[in-house]
């Protein structure tokens, strides 16, 4: 279930005159096609890479297929993008259930797949046994440290993090993350391959529960959350204060309904779960709308009401 594998087989980085900063890397392949995979296997072939979006599912796959390709003819549409350089990026990217044998021939293997725990190490165990010995493993995890899966491999030097933030093909900010046995020269090549996709690169020299910017906007939801629940003020009108006052782009209560609030309490009872600070339970605000299946954008309802 390989789409333009054949047409591909004969393009190179660099094409677009970015991927040759790759350190390298020619080409990559994403294991997972869903909203954070398809749209980062899309950025690495906009950047010139040789790139496979590979994922179990077949259903996901065709939609990510079609939600990559109508992104293209939208760039195209508004004027953001020549077809020319569209066809050439469409040329460059495929969409597979088979791990073979894109992985063979992969410099790097961004894993974007669900964020348990021993799902990624069973997929690290078998990306390294069948990927090439130079080949680096990053995990796109916002939540695990490449630490707790790099020893299901026989490259921990060659495992790190690599943390995109949604939606991947807009935010800028890439989070580089070494855990203790990655090599420098790991992280030299993956900031670098951030850098050909137009990103900028944050550099982490030890791994922390939630990164940088996660952190950074945890602090600022649960502030949010605390001034709500003892009714100091709506939810609108806390937005309201971060957008007009702090010159945000969207409050906090707007940003858990984009992200997903499921998204939102899922990460902090990792986080929790890592690290038994009871600090970091998820705010019981935050429970109550992930029990009732309210997660915002995604399901219609969660701190606002959308239409579907």
């Amino acid at each position: 279930m390989t789409t333009n594998e054949t047409a591909r087989a004969g393009t190179a980085p660099g094409e677009q005159g970015q991927a040759d900063a790759g350190a390298g890397v020619r080409s990559i392949l994403v294991v997972g096609s869903g909203a954070m995979g398809r749209q980062i296997g899309m950025a690495a072939a906009v950047a010139g890479y040789t790139t496979t979006v590979r994922d179990v599912d077949a259903t996901a796959v065709a939609a990510a297929e079609r939600d990559m390709r109508s992104w293209l003819d939208g760039r195209v549409a508004k004027g953001r993008m020549d077809q020319d350089a569209a066809d050439a990026a469409w040329e460059r990217i495929a969409f597979t259930t088979d791990l073979e044998p894109a992985i063979t021939t992969a410099d790097l293997v961004i894993e974007a797949a669900t964020e348990k725990l021993d799902v990624k190490r069973a997929i690290f165990a078998e990306l390294d046994r069948l990927a090439p010995k130079h080949a680096i493993l990053a995990t796109n995890s916002s939540t695990y440290g490449s630490s707790a899966v790099a020893d299901a491999t026989g490259r921990p030097d060659k495992v790190c993090n690599m943390h995109f933030f949604n939606p991947a093909l807009v935010m800028k900010a890439v989070e580089v993350v070494r855990q203790e046995r990655t090599s420098e020269d790991t992280v030299q090549a993956v900031a670098a391959v951030a850098r050909a996709m137009g990103k900028v690169p944050v550099m982490l020299h030890q791994e922390v529960p939630g990164f940088v910017a996660n952190r950074l906007m945890g602090a600022l939801r649960d502030e949010a959350l605390d001034l709500y629940a003892k009714g100091v003020a709506s939810f609108e009108d806390i937005d309201e204060a971060a957008r007009n006052a702090l010159g945000h782009p969207m409050g906090p209560f707007e940003l858990m309904d984009l992200v997903g609030l499921d998204v939102s309490y899922l990460i902090r009872q990792a986080t929790y779960e890592l690290t038994g600070d009871e600090a970091e339970k998820p705010h019981p605000l935050l429970e109550e709308k992930y029990r009732a299946g309210e997660y915002g954008r995604k399901t219609g309802q969660g701190w606002y009401r959308y239409d579907r």
